[in-house]
């Protein structure tokens, strides 16, 4: 009888040490999914860590829209660099280099629908959330760019 209380004993150790394990094993498991967690999103921005500024415009339009909107009396902002500007650039279009643009976002109309150019539609996007940033509200970003521009045979100026 005493090795049926011995073997009884043993098992009983043996269930408590795999709970112990098995508990060990959650927690650190545990751990490392916390770990991971905070590493896949604790480092992205919330909604609420982003500005909220809601855009009257949407994000992007095309030239045609946009050829439209400038004949109506927006705002067009060319981002491109003096070099492509003196090559080709719209006559009325004001030229913000997108480098630049953080610094002289006070030179943007925000009373003005804003329509900004680019030479394929790329630093437009850029300079479209620069200022939706800084607190503009009505700004979209022509797609295509001024290539797209040309292309739906828009005139175009050269020289400074």
């Amino acid at each position: 009888m005493a090795k049926k209380q011995s073997k009884a004993s043993k098992r009983k150790a043996k269930q408590d040490a795999d709970k112990k394990r098995n508990s060990i094993i959650i927690a650190v498991l545990a751990v490392v999914f916390a770990i991971i967690a905070f590493l896949v999103f604790g480092s992205t921005p919330t909604e609420s860590d982003v500005p909220t500024t809601e855009n009257s415009l949407p994000a992007e339009i095309n030239t045609a829209t946009g050829y439209q909107m400038f004949q109506d009396g927006a705002f067009l902002l060319d981002v491109r660099t003096q070099p492509e500007w003196e090559e080709y650039h719209i006559d009325g279009a004001t030229m913000v280099v997108l480098d630049e643009l953080e610094s002289r976002v006070s030179e943007v109309p925000f009373d003005q629908e804003v329509i900004i150019i680019c030479n394929s539609g790329n630093r437009s996007q850029v300079a479209r959330d620069i200022l939706l940033q800084a607190g503009h509200t009505q700004v979209t970003s022509i797609a295509g760019g001024i290539q797209g521009w040309m292309s739906a045979g828009h005139d175009v100026i050269s020289g400074p």
